[in-house]
């Protein structure tokens, strides 16, 4: 898979089916996970733009699969230019998956929201939130900063879309890493919209 977050993704949801499998008083319980599944993908997916104050000028129309960028050959999201400190908010409902700091991203929030997506949101300069935390579309998760590798570039949050579930059309035969953007997203499109 694509990510550590798809990877974990997957195995919990097969965990589940085999687990009502093997054990025989469970099976009749086999249908919960699949309308568990079915709920996520109806759910709408309404969007803001996740730095409080920004507008689509505040990012690069075309920083979305830009190369190349570093060790990570591919710019799989976008970043969103605004002051040190500034509120970085929910772009859509959802439930916070992990915080992290380290790493490229620095300080980090993971959300699964809508239609079993994981937005990203990267290089913070604190976080305000916690794992399992219900959120708001507009809830408050940190503010913007230049942790990880952003350090020495102007302040900026990252932010990704990511999918365990591959979107086969969105496959490029032609762009560099292109197979990946079956499970990478481009935030631009919902938040222009």
């Amino acid at each position: 898979m694509i990510t550590n977050t798809t990877r974990r993704f997957w195995f919990v949801l097969l965990s589940s089916f085999a687990f009502l499998i093997h054990y025989k008083y469970f099976k009749r319980w086999f249908w919960i996970p699949l309308v568990i599944l079915i709920i996520g993908f109806l759910l709408p997916q309404k969007m803001v733009i996740p730095v409080q104050g920004a507008d689509i000028n505040s990012w690069t129309e075309d920083s979305f699969w830009a190369y190349p960028w570093g060790s990570s050959v591919t710019h799989k999201g976008i970043d969103i230019f605004a002051v040190k400190g500034t509120p970085v908010i929910a772009s859509t409902n959802g439930i916070v998956v992990y915080t992290h700091d380290g790493g490229k991203g620095g300080k980090s929030v993971m959300v699964l929201g809508p239609k079993w997506r994981f937005h990203y949101y990267a290089h913070l300069d604190n976080i305000k939130t916690f794992p399992l935390k219900p959120l708001k579309r507009g809830s408050i998760l940190g503010t913007v900063g230049d942790t990880g590798n952003a350090k020495g570039k102007p302040p900026h949050l990252h932010y990704a879309i990511t999918t365990p579930f591959p979107y086969i059309h969105l496959k490029d035969n032609e762009a560099v890493q292109g197979w990946k953007k079956m499970f990478y997203l481009n935030p631009d499109i919902w938040l222009r919209k």
